[in-house]
């Protein structure tokens, strides 16, 4: 199969090629650390990262993601200034807090997680290479501003399909010393109301990065010249994508290959934000919200689809990965659920996930296997349920929802046997409990019979009676341990 996806810069679906065989290279513009995550803000993460799962299982690549920190900007100083603490101590703190809610939600590490303040020489060099090419000048103020020219470099406004003319003014800096209204910051000059940490020496004046120069020159510090996927949110094409683009071509770099966009989380049909006052913040999802089912919420729509977040979302959430635990614990107590290998991956699933990443397709697969091997138990067909179970592990491994995943709180036996730790001597009691019921409905006990079954489901076990005898599976209306905890 081959693994199509979407560049937003072609506005087109393209096969995917890597630059170098067997390797792929990505960056994804991380957070500005001005606050703590909400789920709108998080959404980004999951879906380069089940892209990058996808990229690993289902096509063997070796994936370096750089994924950045964007620790120094106006709205990081605004934040500080009007909390009265020291910027760098506030970026920290939300860096701090971004890092707990992705790992909560088994988003897998950053090959390399660069900060913006850590790559200032990097900027500098980019910088002074824009100058002496033409494409870039400093204000003849003596501000220490430095502007990228956008008349010089023709082909600005092709990621987006804009003309120059159509463009707004550029609100990033001081219009008086641009050439051109459009023209935006590569570098700041410091103001006297600014701290004197959040500032750096240049040939051009002490100062600090514009945001776009940042993410440019550190794509270039990891992953080089020229690299394979750029990824961020759809609000980030216009001006940040356009401008990280322009002014990295300019310079000569060949920069990014794909260009891929998600789209925003939504409330009452408004993109999820502070000021909106409608943002969700993931740790204070996750006190009522286990991780698990809000890593499902956001990754059941197509990364390129809009998500509308309202009441029951999570509740519908839930029970779909409640369906998928069902399935998998009844399974385990048959035998063994088997590591299944790529190759074996559901053709349907896998022509889902080459098909520009169609989560909503490969999900359906999911659900459908986990119907089926529902079916294989009450028949009494353990081998069928068995492989069914091995491939619901292997599709959701994928997904980032596998239950079965340590990450989650699930654990083998150390007999290796497959199943969860302590599932044999819980399935010995429970059968126990349903031999007990079995023999009071023979005996037309009813009412102790009743009695049993409501002992169960009290405890959050759930008793389903089948052509083959009673089922039993675990219920989960606990929300867990909060994941990320309050650091204010």
């Amino acid at each position: 199969m081959t693994l199509h996806l979407f560049d937003t810069a072609t506005r087109e679906l393209r096969e995917f090629t890597p630059r170098e065989p067997g390797r792929v290279g990505m960056y994804i513009c991380g957070l500005t650390t001005q606050g703590a995550p909400h789920i709108g803000h998080i959404r980004f993460a999951v879906a380069f990262d089940v892209l990058r799962r996808w990229l690993r299982t289902g096509h063997g690549y070796e994936v370096t993601l750089v994924r950045n920190v964007t620790d120094i900007d106006d709205k990081v100083l605004r934040k500080a200034a009007d909390a009265g603490e020291p910027w760098f101590a506030l970026t920290y703190r939300n860096e701090r807090l971004t890092s707990q809610a992705l790992d909560a939600l088994g988003v897998m590490p950053a090959t390399y997680e660069p900060r913006a303040t850590g790559h200032v020489p990097d900027m500098v060099t980019l910088m002074e290479t824009l100058v002496e090419k033409g494409h870039a000048y400093a204000a003849p103020d003596g501000s220490g501003d430095v502007y990228f020219d956008v008349r010089s470099w023709p082909e600005y406004g092709s990621l987006t399909g804009q003309s120059l003319d159509d463009m707004v003014a550029a609100d990033d800096a001081d219009p008086r010393g641009k050439r051109d209204p459009r023209d935006f910051a590569l570098w700041k000059g410091h103001k006297p109301d600014e701290p004197e940490s959040a500032s750096w020496p240049t040939p051009f004046g002490a100062g600090r990065p514009g945001w776009h120069l940042e993410c440019s020159a550190m794509a270039r510090r990891w992953l080089g010249d020229e690299f394979d996927i750029h990824g961020g949110g759809i609000d980030l094409r216009f001006p940040h994508h356009e401008n990280e683009q322009a002014q990295s071509r300019a310079a000569g770099l060949g920069f990014a290959r794909y260009w891929l966009h998600n789209a925003w989380v939504t409330v009452r049909g408004q993109k999820m934000g502070k000021s909106l006052g409608n943002a969700l913040e993931v740790r204070e999802l996750l006190t009522t919200t286990r991780p698990i089912v809000l890593r499902y919420y956001l990754t059941a729509a197509h990364y390129r689809s809009m998500i509308e977040y309202h009441e029951g979302s999570l509740v519908e959430a839930g029970a779909a990965v409640e369906r998928i635990e069902g399935f998998l614990e009844r399974a385990a107590r048959r035998g063994t659920v088997a590591d299944l290998p790529a190759s074996g991956l559901p053709a349907a699933f896998v022509a889902a996930m080459d098909d520009d990443l169609g989560v909503s397709g490969a999900l359906a697969v999911v659900h459908d296997t986990v119907r089926a091997g529902n079916t294989a138990l009450d028949e009494g067909d353990d081998e069928a349920a068995l492989d069914a179970a091995a491939a619901v592990v292997a599709m959701t491994d994928v997904l980032g929802i596998n239950p079965r995943a340590e990450h989650w709180g699930a654990a083998t036996d150390a007999g290796g046997s497959g199943g969860w730790v302590g599932a044999e001597a819980l399935d010995a009691l429970v059968q126990a409990q349903l031999d007990a019921r079995q023999n009071a409905r023979q005996e037309r006990d009813f009412e102790r019979a009743d009695a049993i079954r409501d002992q169960l489901e009290a405890v959050g076990i759930a008793v389903t009676d089948t052509p083959g005898g009673a089922q039993w599976s675990l219920t989960r209306h606990d929300h867990g341990d909060p994941a990320v905890p309050d650091e204010n």
